[in-house]
């Protein structure tokens, strides 16, 4: 395990804040959501990775082949990739309540990394995930506090598949919030509103 494995922008928790992994987007890079997660949580700490993955020059967390579609080896491979470096960081920060967020691709690569490893988070936050595959079960996510915010006329993440996500976890067990507005892909201020009581609520 190393903290090395990713280029990100990172800061110290403070004694009793949490630890904040954020991923951006498609295009995005550590600095896309590095402030908005200081500015949540100003005394949480904060690791936000520059995914590794070129895509005609836009930085992604895995390959596709085209929209939504993922190459699902690479996504498999780099999903472990990216289990090792949280649970390094998580390593280092022992007793640390440990959350995580990610705007679409980064969205996709947490929800995976979260159905292999249901342990290494403790909240998650999925804005516009695109999961378009039938996961396994994962009763270990029950109990886990779950936030997913979608777009009804989102043409990237479409919503019967963000419907179906929200169903997959309830499923599990997991305690779920949902925050839906009527547009596309643009996050919105009630989506950030409702991570902020995902990342700072007790």
């Amino acid at each position: 395990m190393s903290t090395d494995t990713y280029y990100a922008k990172t800061k110290a928790p403070a004694t009793g804040a949490p630890l904040i992994f954020a991923f951006h987007g498609t295009g995005g890079d550590e600095n896309q959501f590095f402030g908005l997660a200081e500015q949540i949580a100003p005394q949480a700490g904060i690791v936000s990775p520059r995914g590794d993955v070129s895509e005609g020059g836009a930085a992604r967390f895995f390959r596709r082949t085209g929209e939504g579609v993922y190459d699902m080896d690479d996504l498999a491979k780099r999903t472990e990739t990216m289990a090792r470096f949280i649970a390094a960081h998580k390593a280092a920060h022992p007793e640390t309540p440990v959350y995580g967020f990610g705007y679409s691709n980064g969205a996709n690569i947490l929800a995976s990394v979260a159905m292999n490893h249901p342990d290494l988070f403790d909240r998650i936050g999925l804005l516009h995930p695109l999961i378009p595959w039938s996961p396994d079960a994962v009763p270990a996510l029950s109990g886990k506090r779950i936030l997913i915010t979608a777009g009804q006329r989102d043409p990237i993440c479409p919503w019967p598949e963000s419907a179906r996500l929200i169903d997959w976890f309830e499923a599990q067990g997991a305690d779920v919030t949902t925050e839906i507005h009527e547009g596309g892909h643009d996050l919105r201020q009630s989506e950030l509103v409702a991570l902020q009581s995902l990342l700072v609520a007790p």
